[in-house]
């Protein structure tokens, strides 16, 4: 009699750890939470600064000198991206499609960190020339550069903006932040392709790329032609990950196994044409300058391009502490005078 009693109970509990070691598994393949908050586009990226900071990849940072519209931004809300900012997620809004300027490319972006909410919103009350109310939640209306950067503060430590025409967008952005988290939200270019992601990637991108986004556009997205190398239409899924090294992959989905072989044969041929001058001109004796460049690894694997490489510790460390040194501010000619007062926050 007491096993049929305690029957019902242990089924209860079997039940209910299955349901938790389901959801567990799935949220190990469901994308970021801030990336999640992202509204549909053609491209997103994501990188995670506060496990970068704590892995120390880049070794001790040299100070880097703040333009003045920064370092009042600094002043004011307390906040500064490179030592406070943890997480980051972007949308790229490629020209002519979702808002996007027939001329240029829009962003979505959410940033995760240590925020101070009332100076925070006093600095953007003080930029903005108007507020508009989305529910509880304040949109801090603000001119730049041409267009229009619209601010939400989401939570105690997060913010989302836009510079899409779409007024929607951060609106959406905003819905999302109040709803419970859920493995199953996010765009639905992200949730189709976040899974080639490999587990433990500290950065990642997943992108539309090919010929079909300058003919359908009219234009190039973010200024670049990819149709070079990509001649049908594509999706890149690139990441960076630490074990040891950086391990790099980029992934290329071309929807066919002779377009991925094309795609294959380029790179390969880019990449020794580049590495041998690479190599003969700035870093010739350089260990991981050579260690770079022979793990990399151009693959083709039935309708997707594969390139991996390792990206030694050293050679991140020699870049990060050798380009302050070698980095000169020059100013913009012919910039307007909006352009040359930028807020901080972009």
């Amino acid at each position: 009699m007491r096993i049929k009693r305690r029957l019902p109970i242990f089924l209860v509990v079997l039940l209910v750890a299955a349901a938790v070691a389901f959801l567990v598994v799935l949220r190990k393949h469901a994308p970021p939470e801030p990336a999640r908050l992202l509204p549909g586009a053609d491209g997103f990226a994501y990188v995670n600064l506060e496990w970068m900071r704590r892995i120390n990849i880049a070794g001790p940072l040299a100070a880097v000198p703040h333009d003045p519209e920064y370092e009042r931004f600094i002043q004011e809300t307390g906040f500064q991206f490179e030592r406070d900012l943890d997480q980051a997620a972007f949308a790229i809004h490629y020209p002519g499609t979702a808002g996007g300027d027939p001329q240029e490319a829009r962003f979505s972006e959410v940033f995760v960190g240590k925020i101070n909410g009332e100076r925070l919103r006093a600095y953007l009350h003080k930029i903005s020339t108007s507020i508009e109310s989305y529910g509880s939640t304040d949109i801090y209306i603000i001119p730049l550069a041409g267009r229009t950067l619209r601010v939400a503060i989401l939570g105690v430590d997060t913010v989302a903006a836009s510079n899409n025409s779409d007024p929607e967008v951060i609106r959406g952005m905003i819905s999302r932040s109040r709803k419970l988290a859920s493995p199953f939200g996010g765009p639905a270019l992200l949730r189709q392709y976040y899974k080639r992601v490999p587990l433990g990637s500290l950065a990642w991108a997943v992108v539309r790329a090919g010929s079909s986004s300058v003919a359908a556009t009219g234009s190039r997205p973010l200024g670049l032609d990819s149709s070079f190398l990509f001649s049908t239409p594509a999706v890149v899924v690139a990441s960076a990950r630490y074990l040891v090294s950086v391990h790099l992959r980029a992934e290329a989905f071309m929807g066919s196994e002779d377009a991925a072989q094309q795609v294959e044969e380029k790179v390969k041929t880019f990449l020794n044409l580049f590495g041998s001058a690479e190599i003969s001109v700035a870093g010739g004796t350089d260990p991981d300058v050579k260690k770079l460049f022979s793990s990399i690894k151009v693959e083709q694997h039935k309708d997707r391009a594969v390139l991996t490489a390792n990206l030694p510790t050293n050679f991140i460390r020699k870049l990060v502490a050798e380009a302050p040194n070698g980095m000169e501010r020059a100013e913009p000619q012919g910039a307007s005078p909006s352009e040359e007062k930028k807020p901080a926050l972009r």
